[in-house]
């Protein structure tokens, strides 16, 4: 059975008239077992969505088969699946149904006959992602005690339809299942990915190269199996008067929750957090509360990690009134440095923008701070990444110099890379 355990990093004084209270609450799984065969109940089910448009070509179509053939050998026996052919159409490559059911447990035969229904998938015909997305949608719901969700979607290109269209199946999906996105070359658009795979409580990453996607499929899909809790919230009560002025997960990715908020009651609000490995997340939470006294102290928030309607761990956040400033002006270690990570994320992608529409001054700002910040967060990835696009001058006050040649890669692969986030060095 799955353990969780929650911390609280804080500091709870507030100046005479201070209203603002900032909290990193880090919570803990351990035991979480293997999907699908968790005490909860329901099974686990995978969607492998692989693109066969024509861009795709017979390179990366092999890596692409080869990947997903790998994928294949981590889905535990017993766990229901499907793979999903997608270009301007959606299509069921297996298992082979017209009616019915749409996914069908792992086994011996079964993953050798998705084998070579993979291995017959040829490329041809554009992008149209919203079918992809709805097609999983559908066949998830045709498997009713399915009750975890996650698909795998490989994308080599930009989608061929409206933003609004793409959007919409995103919200279809959004809250039903989650998904890891990954982009083949160099060709596809991060943000345009990003957006699924953030909405869909999953990661996106660049796969540079063909042969790089055994590995990455392999790696995607034994983490999936290893989340044996299938859904988790996280729920942030407030004393009346006070506002949530937000909720955002900040370790391992920056992701902003806040607009996710569902009510739990009057005071309580519950933030998604998907399914759980065994894996320590933070969580930034910031409260506003109308100012007391000086040598008044009161409860700000109560932060609780709850599967289904089982609170699992909680952790208290306080605020005291003081008149002392060497209590009020200390800024909690943890507090800094994740909003230092957050600052980190917002400014690589600024920047990145600012470069891609030639406005290089503010490009250079952007990724000059951004190139401050991770040395000063410690961000080593994001440092190296970094290296790749700017030529560092002076890494202390982020004076830095856009380089005339940059592969298209290095600079992909720092934008998936801008929500990655690293604890605070001990």
């Amino acid at each position: 059975m799955a353990d969780f355990s929650a911390a609280v990093y804080q500091n709870e004084f507030l100046a005479d008239g201070g209203t603002d209270v900032q909290a990193i609450v880090s919570v803990t799984c351990t035991g979480a077992g293997t999907a699908g065969q968790s005490d909860a109940g329901g099974d686990a089910g995978e969607i492998i969505i692989i693109d066969t448009s024509g861009s795709m070509g017979v390179e990366t179509m092999e890596g692409a088969k080869a990947a997903a053939v790998a994928a294949l050998g981590e889905i535990v026996d017993g766990t229901f699946f499907a793979i999903i052919s997608g270009n301007g159409a959606a299509f069921l490559a297996y298992p082979n149904v017209r009616s019915g059911p749409g996914m069908v447990r792992m086994d011996d035969r079964t993953r050798a006959e998705a084998t070579r229904a993979i291995h017959a998938l040829s490329a041809a015909g554009g992008t149209v992602i919203s079918t992809w997305l709805d097609l999983a949608g559908t066949l998830f719901a045709s498997v009713p005690e399915v009750r975890q969700r996650h698909a795998l979607l490989l994308t080599d290109g930009e989608n061929n339809e409206p933003a609004g269209v793409l959007d919409a199946a995103i919200a279809r999906a959004t809250g039903y299942y989650q998904a890891d996105c990954r982009g083949a070359g160099t060709d596809w658009k991060v943000s345009e990915i990003r957006r699924i795979a953030q909405a869909l409580l999953g990661t996106v990453d660049i796969i540079p190269e063909p042969a790089q996607m055994e590995a990455e499929f392999e790696a995607i899909m034994r983490t999936a199996m290893s989340r044996g809790v299938a859904d988790a919230q996280l729920r942030v009560w407030a004393p009346q008067g006070a506002q949530v002025v937000f909720v955002r997960q900040v370790l391992p990715t920056v992701e902003d929750l806040t607009a996710r908020r569902t009510p739990v009651n009057e005071l309580t609000g519950a933030y998604p957090t998907g399914a759980w490995s065994d894996e320590t997340r933070d969580y930034h939470v910031s409260v506003r509360l109308p100012a007391k006294a000086v040598g008044q102290e009161q409860l700000a928030a109560r932060v609780q990690l709850a599967v289904g309607d089982e609170v699992k761990a909680q952790g208290l956040v306080k605020a005291k009134w003081s008149g002392d400033s060497n209590l009020t002006a200390r800024i909690d270690a943890q507090v800094a440095h994740y909003t230092g990570q957050t600052e980190l994320a917002a400014v690589i992608q600024e920047g990145l923008a600012a470069k891609a529409a030639g406005q290089e001054e503010l490009a250079t700002t952007k990724l000059g701070r951004a190139v401050q910040l991770a040395a000063e967060t410690g961000n080593d990835e994001a440092t190296a990444k970094l290296r790749k696009v700017v030529e560092v001058e002076d890494a202390e006050t982020g004076t830095v110099r856009l380089k005339k040649a940059v592969e298209k890669a290095d600079e992909m692969a720092l934008d998936t890379a801008s929500t990655k986030t690293t604890r605070v060095r001990k």
